[in-house]
This record gives structure tokens, C-alpha cells and sequence, in this order.
């Protein structure tokens, strides 16, 4: 008797950095780099303190994608870890701007629509806006940066959605395993 190929119990897991979640964040974190080590003062905690949440976005989502195979649980937990991140990141971005009385771009602004024209290109690194980080005052990197972790906000909820989905849709590790052996011992018989 001749059987099909067995579907296994370990789901096919992403290539992380093909996930425009993470390439956002990624962009973020480079941004992130070179803004606080440029406009904050030497031996502000702020500047570790920003560089960690941009990074810890990037990383959790990158951990997350990688748990993936065994752990749809870990994946969206990860996931979302990388999502309160880049808010604490955001929260620091604003507070930058407020605390030195500078201007947060309105979310329909001019500048702010070129942003999420410009976040539109693929792929998304930090070549496409290098020249505005490197040229602009600090105002302007600042609400670059805000409307680009809005951008990575977005997309991680997306995919925080299709997690969730797919979870209820496949169920977890555990229950795949089950279902892989009962079925093994069904053709078994």
C-alpha cells in the first residue's frame, strides 16, 4: 500500500528579514543609531535607552520568526515584545520633540505623506533616506523616524493578526503533534 507524503508537524517558518515588519523596524533601529548618538548629549541614558528599544524591536521580531517552527506562542509573544518596543521608542522620539519645544509633524502633513510615499519603495533601508538623516535637523530625523515607526507599528500588527489566525486556524505545536500521530497510526492500521 503506498502512502503520500506525510505533511509534518513542523510548519514552514519565514525568512525573517523578508518580512517588511522587520525591514521597517531594521530601518528604524539604523535611524535610531545614528540620531541619538548625534543629537543627545554624551552620557544621556537616553541614548542607550533609545538604541535598545530600536533594537529590541528589530531582534524580536527577528527571535519571533524564528521560533516560528516550534512555537506559534513564543512567535507572537516575541512579536509583540517587538511591537512595545518600537511604541517605548516612539514615546522617546515624541518626547524628544516636546521637551525642546519642536514641532510633531500632523499625521497629514506634507512632510509626513512623503514619508509614507517614500515607505511605500521596496526595499526599505536606510540608503532611501540617508540623505534626509544625514542633512536634516534634528526636528525633521525626529518625525522621520516617528512616522517610520508608524509605519512598522502597522505592519507588526498586520502581522500580529495573521498570527492569530493562523494559530486558530492550525492550533499549536502540541496539537499538530497529536494530529501528525494519529494520523500515522490511522494509515498504520
Amino acid at each position: 500500500m503506498s502512502h503520500s507524503p506525510e505533511k509534518g508537524f513542523l510548519p514552514p517558518h519565514g525568512n525573517y528579514a523578508e518580512l517588511l515588519s522587520f525591514q521597517k523596524a531594521e530601518l528604524v533601529y539604523d535611524i535610531t543609531f545614528r540620531f541619538a548618538h548625534k543629537y543627545l548629549s554624551r552620557g544621556d541614558r537616553t541614548i542607550d535607552q533609545m538604541v535598545q528599544s530600536a533594537r529590541s524591536g528589530k531582534k524580536n521580531i527577528l527571535e519571533g520568526s524564528k521560533a516560528a517552527l516550534t512555537s506559534k506562542e513564543t512567535e507572537i509573544k516575541l512579536t509583540n515584545v517587538g511591537r512595545a518596543s518600537l511604541e517605548e521608542l516612539l514615546d522617546d522620539y515624541k518626547d524628544y520633540l516636546r521637551a525642546r519645544d519642536l514641532k510633531t509633524w500632523d499625521k497629514d502633513s506634507r512632510e509626513a505623506q512623503y514619508v509614507r510615499r517614500l515607505g511605500r519603495k521596496t526595499p526599505q533601508n536606510y540608503e532611501t533616506y540617508r540623505e534626509f538623516v544625514e542633512t536634516r535637523p534634528p526636528e525633521v530625523v525626529a518625525n522621520i523616524a516617528i512616522c517610520l515607526i508608524h509605519q512598522a507599528n502597522y505592519l507588526i500588527d498586520q502581522q500580529l493578526r495573521r498570527l492569530e489566525k493562523d494559530f486558530l486556524k492550525e492550533g499549536g505545536l502540541r496539537e499538530r503533534m497529536t494530529r501528525a500521530r494519529l494520523d500515522f497510526r490511522n494509515r498504520s492500521k
